[in-house]
């Protein structure tokens, strides 16, 4: 029996992915892919979106961008496939000088222009946000984890805020059940659950960490972060982030999230390789007997360098 659109909505998973301008050529390959060999993938699966920021935005946080895709090129991928683009601008540390910024506005203004999918931008700054309202107000705005709202009680007086569609919760109260299945379903619709976070549990110095990054956008000079987690020096491992008390599963989102009525789910990887993001989608959106099939076709495309 076919489920009425409602129903569509609240069992579907909506992926937020990593990689706009930092991984176009792999979704160059794998949007194809997704729409034309559907069965390959699990139907209770869907991408939300695909978010990212090119090279020497000022506005960049999170990760120092690398990204050199052409953004028109990449706008015009995402109206193909009609998938909402996000341009991740949540720099915490801008002053009034930087709202100024030339190329910044005008990526927001070229993606405020889509003509099929509405796009966003990614925002930790009330700053950037007042003036994105004014600037490009046909741009939707996500609340950034890089606010890290470690205490519930924060977390909702942003969730309740009219200005963000979603809001992105610090990892470490994803499994805060009790308080989740208490939510009213039109605050659930916004909550954006971070899935595969490899920073440890107990990290005091996040925010400090995301400041760094946002220094570094800016050119400005300071101080080096230096990770003082336990085996902060292997890097991003998925493994490791398995073991993560935060970290969602396929099995937490099909049995658990979904069913309290949780649809949106976020996975980063932005600074990590294409490689490990390809790890992610066949993990989270691709069935176990059709991984071999996306891996030949991603990995015998010439075109598409992964390491």
């Amino acid at each position: 029996m076919k489920l009425k659109k409602n129903e569509q909505k609240i069992n579907t998973a909506y992926y937020h992915l990593p990689g706009l301008f930092e991984f176009y050529e792999l979704y160059r390959v794998f949007l194809p892919l997704f729409r034309e060999h559907r069965e390959y993938f699990y139907d209770w699966c869907e991408i939300g979106s695909i978010y990212g920021a090119p090279a020497e935005c000022i506005w960049g946080g999170g990760r120092v961008e690398y990204g050199e895709a052409n953004p028109e090129e990449v706008l015009a991928l995402m109206e193909e496939y009609g998938i909402s683009a996000r341009l991740t601008f949540s720099n915490s540390l801008l002053r009034e000088e930087h709202l100024e910024d030339r190329k910044c506005n005008e990526l927001c203004i070229l993606f405020e222009k889509s003509e099929k999918k509405q796009n966003g931008v990614i925002i930790a700054s009330e700053l950037l946000l007042e003036h994105l309202k004014i600037k490009a107000p046909g741009l939707y705005f996500v609340s950034s984890t890089t606010k890290v709202l470690t205490e519930f009680t924060q977390f909702m007086e942003e969730l309740r805020r009219e200005d963000f569609r979603y809001v992105v919760p610090d990892f470490r109260l994803n499994k805060m059940f009790d308080k989740w299945k208490k939510l009213p379903m039109t605050q659930k619709e916004k909550v954006e659950f971070l899935c595969n976070e490899c920073c440890w549990f107990g990290c005091r110095d996040r925010k400090h960490c995301y400041e760094a990054v946002s220094r570094k956008n800016l050119g400005e000079d300071g101080s080096e972060h230096h990770c003082a987690a336990p085996d902060a020096g292997h890097g991003y491992q998925f493994s490791k982030a398995m073991t993560n008390p935060g970290f969602i599963s396929i099995e937490d989102i099909k049995n658990t999230y979904l069913p309290m009525g949780f649809t949106n789910f976020k996975i980063e990887g932005r600074g990590l390789g294409s490689a490990l993001v390809l790890e992610f989608l066949l993990y989270y959106m691709t069935k176990p007997e059709y991984h071999i099939h996306v891996r030949e076709k991603i990995y015998l495309d010439n075109m598409l360098d992964l390491f």
